[in-house]
């Protein structure tokens, strides 16, 4: 009870700091695997998923209550390692630091974060809670695998919509690949919108944003933290079923056409310029001009 009592009169800074752990080295069997899902049941059930080049995130609908606001975007970690670190350094209660790793600064908010999506209606993306119902296919260690639903969620008065989606992450790409799948309680197509968030570092600079209509991609090269570093991101779509672009107060959006109950590929991709491989806006950009997506469901 003393030590209790001590912590609540403490500053809220210093009493986090309590909880923070040094980032454990991984091991070197570890070291070998490219690729890893794993689902952090100590943190509000957050999804992740790496392989040697990038990592990202998703949240459970734990996490709604506990930390609002909270979104189904699509949170991206910058990583210097080939192995695989994000559930280390979760685990240190510090993840927004760089122990060495990597780290999360990538902020998603409400935004679509990297490559969520909604239903763009009247000029309005209307988009679902956070994830239910985790099934990994491969925890890895060369693909990372596994498919979420996100529970039925009105757009506007017109429908409601659910999803069904499955994320692959193979080892020596930037770019998960995505195959989702919009059920609809009405008949008729659905336009939607996958988006990139405008995360302004430092408030007010919000990186520079490539169209790229003939071949349906969007690319996003963030402003720099001088302290974090700069992130990078990109949504490739088919283009037989791209209907534009779009942006509204959180989103860059690239548009595709789709019917429900009809699945429909993308993929997603983020990039960190303290990381090993795309150190430059145009090397990023000239990676995903270079992609060779297969959008065959």
């Amino acid at each position: 009870m003393r030590i209790r009592a001590l912590l609540l009169l403490l500053p809220a800074s210093t009493a986090l700091a309590q909880d923070r752990a040094p980032l454990r080295q991984a091991t070197p069997e570890e070291q070998q695997a490219r690729a890893a899902v794993s689902i952090a049941d100590y943190r509000y059930g957050d999804l992740l998923w790496e392989n040697d080049r990038i990592a990202f995130r998703i949240y459970s609908r734990a996490l709604e209550q506990a930390e609002p606001p909270s979104s189904s975007g699509i949170d991206a970690w910058g990583k210097r390692v080939r192995w695989p670190y994000m559930d280390r350094q979760l685990r240190t209660g510090d993840q927004h630091a760089d122990h060495g790793e990597g780290l999360d600064f990538y902020n998603v908010g409400t935004g679509r974060g990297v490559g969520g999506l909604g239903v763009w209606h009247d000029n309005k993306l209307w988009t679902s809670r956070n994830y239910v119902r985790p099934r990994i296919a491969s925890a890895g260690p060369q693909v990372a695998d596994f498919t979420v639903d996100y529970e039925p969620w009105p757009v506007d008065v017109a429908r409601t919509v659910s999803e069904t989606r499955r994320f692959t992450l193979p080892a020596g790409t930037n770019f998960t690949r995505m195959v989702s799948t919009l059920r609809s309680n009405r008949a008729g197509p659905l336009i939607v919108g996958i988006g990139i968030s405008k995360r302004p570092v430092p408030p007010g600079q919000l990186g520079k944003i490539t169209k790229d209509a003939e071949r349906a991609r969007l690319t996003w090269w963030g402003p720099t933290d001088p302290a974090k570093g700069t992130m990078a991101a990109a949504v490739m779509v088919d283009p037989r079923a791209f209907a534009g672009f779009a942006e509204d107060a959180d989103n860059y959006l690239i548009l595709v056409r789709a019917e429900p109950g009809k699945p429909f590929v993308y993929y997603a991709g983020a990039a960190w310029d303290r990381g090993p491989d795309f150190a430059t806006r145009e090397s990023w950009q000239a990676q995903v001009d270079k992609e060779t997506p297969d959008f065959t469901p």
